[in-house]
């Protein structure tokens, strides 16, 4: 019944949003996903990993196949669009090729084939349709936040020495080849969470049965209750409130070489209707959080192989560097995001150990500790200026010991005891 009741969900989710956007003049996610079938895909990427995310669920064979469908019609599509003048791109073939291997397995296929088939193409569906939603999240944000709160998040952030002018010089001396890499993990976080959740989900197809819990579980749940957020606390980050790109509405260019002077009387900005209002908290933190966590280890215990250890730890700090460093948000952003990601993996992480007192306490304290942050960002902003040195070590400490806290309940246990806890953490579907 909850199954049924999701899946009914979806399509009046989106057909909502559609109407919310129609209404106001942009680009709904029904609209979105038309173009990603018969016109101009938004994104390359993102369909091409919500494919190759279908394709854990079944056989080398019938991966070649379905591969060689997507990339044929994505030749068909770009030849077609090129030739009538449009831009060179692709996505077409990987969104078609996710539809239709979920219909075959539907119609044709029976027993463990089918389950996971369309076990796995929902996942590569709820990949796709979930950056839909999160567009049109974004223009949301605009209408129910026309004034920001950066003039309160740069004083708290005096507190932390103001990292994103730190690294945002730093950036800037790598020169273009450091920005280009940075840039292109910042936009990529899709790829590197298919990355991981494929190799959690490998085993899938020869012996029927799925983990408890991986990666793309973590992955939708932070996309549904972060963005709330951006709603609650409306901030647009310091390229934008204190840099050329304010589209006017800027204090001043001071990003990143100048600190601003610290106004003691701080209060909402108004600002444009363009940009969104999605700094608070770092959602690339909390996304790129659990990637690091989730390339640690296998859903039996056993330690991931080195390659995909140092990969997720280069993604998440090239994350941090890339979120500071181009001016995207502020520190106290990615201690936000950070904290909701290790609250949601903390619900989330070891289902089969039930919801017992540790467990209570670890969200419990999540949430308290995130909205202690906002809180404190938004009232006692201006004392946190005034005494940064006793302000940064009790925000510091307190984000310090929550991370502690999650490391000692979920990761600190001996390899075998840990196996022998996730072992049952499995289930045959």
């Amino acid at each position: 019944m909850l199954v049924g009741a999701a899946v009914a969900a979806v399509p009046v989710l989106l057909i909502v949003l559609q109407i919310v956007a129609s209404h106001n003049g942009f680009e709904g996610p029904l609209h979105s996903l038309w173009n990603d079938f018969a016109g101009t895909p938004k994104s390359v990427s993102v369909p091409w990993a919500g494919l190759a995310l279908a394709l854990v669920g079944v056989s080398w064979r019938r991966r070649f196949i379905t591969l060689g469908v997507a990339l044929g019609i994505d030749a068909v599509f770009a030849a077609v669009r090129v030739s009538h003048g449009g831009p060179l791109t692709i996505g077409n073939g990987a969104v078609i090729a996710l539809t239709g291997l979920a219909l075959v397995a539907w119609f044709g296929w029976e027993g463990r084939d089918r389950r996971n088939a369309l076990h796995a193409a929902a996942l590569g569906a709820l990949l796709i349709l979930a950056t839909k939603v999160g567009d049109v999240w974004l223009h949301i944000t605009v209408l129910a936040g026309p004034n920001v709160l950066d003039r309160y998040v740069l004083l708290a952030d005096h507190a932390l020495g103001e990292p994103s002018w730190v690294m945002g010089r730093v950036v800037e001396a790598l020169g273009p080849v450091g920005y280009g890499v940075l840039h292109w993990v910042y936009i990529e976080l899709p790829v590197a969470a298919m990355v991981v959740a494929a190799w959690q989900l490998r085993r899938v197809v020869p012996t029927g049965v799925w983990p408890s819990h991986y990666l793309v579980r973590t992955f939708l749940v932070l996309g549904l209750v972060g963005p709330v957020a951006y709603v609650l606390f409306p901030v647009v980050g310091p390229m934008f409130a204190f840099a050329a790109d304010g589209h006017g509405l800027q204090l001043g260019n001071y990003w990143p070489h100048t600190i601003p002077p610290l106004d003691h009387a701080p209060a909402a900005l108004p600002f444009d209707t363009v940009t969104p209002r999605n700094c608070m908290p770092s959602m690339h933190t909390a996304w790129a959080t659990a990637v690091f966590l989730h390339s640690r280890r296998a859903a039996d215990g056993s330690p991931a192989p080195r390659w995909l250890r140092w990969a997720g730890t280069f993604w998440l700090l090239a994350t941090l560097t890339a979120t500071l460093g181009f001016g995207y948000h502020y520190g106290a952003d990615l201690l936000a995001g950070a904290v909701l990601c290790l609250t949601v993996e903390s619900a989330l992480r070891d289902p089969e150990r039930g919801w017992d007192r540790v467990r209570i306490q670890l969200v419990a304290a999540g949430v308290a500790l995130l909205a202690g942050m906002l809180l404190s960002y938004r009232f006692l902003a201006v004392w946190m200026s005034q005494h940064p040195f006793p302000a940064g070590v009790v925000l510091l400490g307190l984000f310090a010991g929550y991370v502690w806290a999650c490391y000692a309940t979920w990761f600190a246990g001996s390899s075998a005891a840990t196996t022998a806890s996730a072992r049952p953490a499995v289930h045959a579907d």
